[in-house]
């Protein structure tokens, strides 16, 4: 019996759901999974997914139509049951509509299109709540994602093209919501260039940004080396990057999922939203940046596109010494002389 999971949320949502996939694929097999075309290929290799089912609910997908072809897809599968972890009326209908007979889901979400309903606990981190749609045990489960060999390959060649040696800094300066943006990761760069190359992580949209922190650190008269793979690297080459680094220093965005399943010790910087919501790293080297006792904080579940307030105090009163003082507490980082 193959079990389903339907998860179209963000990057970093699909890579936290995946020890939820393995809980399910330890009892029953590799499961199906739903989820977007952007995160399919960090699912496509994982060993707990049998196959993943792209549904481009913003594109060609979209819309009532989109919706019903999607379960008749389902329907022909005979599921016997769907975990929703992503709490959306769209998810919930696609299961119902596929008349999956058991839909397990959480009491904040559509209760009456779900057969069994979890309860969602708020002060969880969220791999342990994914888990409780499972009736998993936790134990601090930490998520996975499995690099191919050609993977593997393209990232060392990347890597040799840019005259990166094995130590080296990962930046992931971008996130879709602004206010999560940390304004000083060129200057973090500059100050950083003295320990080892850099090498900046994210997606196209990041790839100014990037360029900008790369032009920073080569412009010293080439004696430090910068790379950016935004737009370049795929998801997993992205991945295989930040495993390989001596620590990642992320905002509040996929790349900190990543670096949690490739066990890099990471730096992550909150602003506009906090660790407590369940999203902060887990691993014991790890640290966590953020202004304590602002009374705007946080300013919403996924943080706006940019301060309501107009300020930024949030992220533009953490300084680059205390970001800093945060890679040296993760033990990471090996000066040169």
């Amino acid at each position: 019996m193959t079990s389903l999971v339907i998860q179209t949320a963000f990057l970093g949502d699909v890579v936290l759901t995946t020890p939820l996939l393995e809980a399910l694929a330890g009892r029953h097999g590799p499961v199906d999974v739903v989820t977007t075309p952007a995160a399919a290929p960090l699912l496509e290799t994982h060993p707990a997914v049998r196959q993943v089912i792209p549904y481009d609910k913003k594109g060609r997908d979209r819309g009532l139509g989109g919706l019903f072809r999607l379960a008749r897809t389902l329907r022909a599968e005979r599921y016997e049951w769907a975990y929703l972890p992503h709490r959306s009326l769209r998810t919930a209908l696609a299961a119902w509509i596929a008349r999956i007979p058991r839909r397990v889901g959480f009491h904040d979400g559509w209760r009456w299109l779900y057969t069994d309903v979890r309860s969602r606990a708020t002060e969880s981190h969220e791999i342990d709540r994914l888990l409780a749609l499972a009736g998993a045990d936790t134990r601090l489960a930490r998520p996975s994602l499995h690099i191919t060999i050609a993977d593997t390959a393209a990232t060392e060649g990347f890597l040799r093209e840019h005259g990166i040696g094995a130590d080296f800094i990962a930046l992931a300066p971008g996130s879709i919501w602004g206010s999560k943006r940390w304004p000083y990761y060129r200057e973090l760069a500059e100050r950083l260039a003295g320990n080892g190359a850099i090498v900046v992580v994210g997606g196209p949209e990041d790839a100014g940004l990037a360029q900008d922190i790369v032009k920073a650190v080569e412009g010293g008269g080439g004696r430090w080396r910068a790379a950016s793979g935004c737009g370049t690297l795929t998801l997993r080459q992205s991945a295989e990057v930040i495993r390989r680094a001596a620590v990642l220093v992320t905002n509040d965005s996929a790349p900190l999922h990543f670096a949690q399943a490739v066990d890099t010790p990471t730096v992550a910087i909150f602003g506009s939203t906090v660790p407590a919501f369940g999203f902060g790293p887990r691993g014991p080297r790890d640290q966590v940046v953020g202004l304590d006792g602002l009374p705007c904080r946080p300013c919403s579940a996924h943080g706006p596109p940019s301060c309501p307030l107009g300020h930024h105090r949030c992220m533009r009163s953490l300084t680059v010494e205390d970001v800093l003082h945060a890679i040296e507490e993760t033990g990471a980082l090996r000066r040169r002389d």
